[in-house]
């Protein structure tokens, strides 16, 4: 191969794991990790249920970056971000100006929280947690606090609301959605992860919008679409994510809600790759750590020159509300079927069944997750 190093920009999961299991089928290559931060690996899932814990910041890192480039043999630019992509030239520029050659570039950037259009000057001053660095700024803000409010109770924002009302805060949710996780379960099960919630002290505003932000002294001052105000001394924002694309739009590939790539991970380049959080590979955002890690084997084995097309499997996610514990699958976009729903005091068992009665989803509260595996085996694959 080259001897241009292969270059992957971003050191979280997708970055790391793919060199890793480069590594092990190529152990001569070099490697160069950017890291616009400090580098080091941490589970960025742990962020949304640390709290309750006691993790600190420091805690979570589980390597050094040089811990990292050590056991992978390879180099890691840390606090390094990158401004320019060129193609043509097979370089990377970096914000200092330095321009850095590659041979085959890994696109594993994630994705940036969405922000509401709020108005009031309390708008900029809302949190969002993405990142370790975000972390440390929640637990700063935290210090001496006992109200939290969450816009967005979908998969994060229930987990948080958990963590923090675990971790003995008062919480309040505000969505637009009717009940929590209105993405990933039916009304039912929606129904049932707030009551488990609201028993462990979680307050739900449902049906709801926020439109104005005011900061007065110490507080925040909400103003909801229906007119309801609300004080609280934290807010945090978790409404979601979208992929981070400027850097690959502006180098000319393809972009549309990701950075499109095929079954390959391969960009509208043949020596550009994305994956995870920031990629669409053919239509699909999959940013959970299951669809990463198979994305980063496939993509090792393909670096390593042999060329392996991405299959995902099922891939059910574990919802961390230790209140309502829940695995849900959800039906792929467009799927004809209806939802089954069988529930009683102890948990919901909602399943997704075409009328010939095929198993394209679940979706799985309370003791009903004791059936996670043995359903997980009828679900059809997401990708074969």
């Amino acid at each position: 191969m080259s001897t241009q190093p292969i270059v992957i920009i971003g050191s979280g999961l997708g970055g790391y794991t793919v060199a890793r299991e480069f590594r092990k089928l190529d152990t001569t290559t070099p490697v160069l990790i950017i890291s616009a931060d400090h580098g080091g690996f941490y589970s960025k899932p742990m962020l949304s249920n640390a709290l309750a814990t006691g993790k600190t910041p420091a805690s979570i890192v589980t390597a050094s970056a040089e811990k990292m480039a050590e056991q992978l043999k390879l180099t890691i630019r840390p606090y390094s971000r990158v401004s320019a992509i060129d193609p043509s030239s097979k370089t990377i520029t970096l914000q200092d100006g330095e321009k850095v050659s590659y041979s085959k570039l890994v696109l594993a950037m994630g994705a940036n929280p969405i922000r509401l259009p709020l108005e009031g000057e309390g708008a900029k001053d809302i949190l969002s947690v993405n990142d370790l660095e975000d972390y440390q700024r929640l637990c700063d803000a935290l210090g001496g606090k006992k109200d939290v409010t969450i816009l967005g109770a979908g998969l994060i924002g229930c987990e948080f609301a958990n963590d923090l009302t675990a971790a003995g805060y008062r919480v309040r949710v505000i969505d637009i959605s009717v009940h929590p996780l209105g993405r990933l379960l039916p009304q039912t099960g929606g129904a049932f992860m707030q009551r488990r919630l609201e028993a462990a002290g979680v307050v739900f505003h449902l049906g709801a919008a926020t439109e104005y932000v005011e900061r007065i002294h110490e507080s925040f001052h909400l103003t909801l679409a229906n007119g309801e105000t609300l004080q609280t001394d934290i807010v945090l924002s978790a409404v979601g994510l979208r992929p981070r694309t400027t850097l690959a739009q502006a180098a000319g590939l393809g972009v549309n809600r990701g950075i499109v790539v095929n079954r390959s991970l391969q960009t509208h380049n043949e020596d550009i790759y994305a994956l995870g959080d920031c990629a669409e590979v053919e239509g699909r955002i999959l940013p959970f750590v299951m669809p990463i890690m198979h994305a980063a084997r496939g993509l090792a084995s393909t670096l390593a020159e042999t060329p392996t097309p991405i299959r995902y499997p099922a891939m059910p996610v574990l919802v961390k509300t230790p209140a309502c514990p829940a695995v849900v699958s959800p039906p792929a976009a467009g799927a004809q079927g209806e939802w089954l729903v069988e529930e009683d005091e102890s948990g919901v068992k909602a399943l997704y069944k075409t009328a010939e009665g095929k198993l394209l989803g679940y979706a799985l509260l309370g003791a009903a997750t004791k059936e996670k595996n043995a359903l997980a085996a009828e679900l059809p694959a997401v990708m074969e």
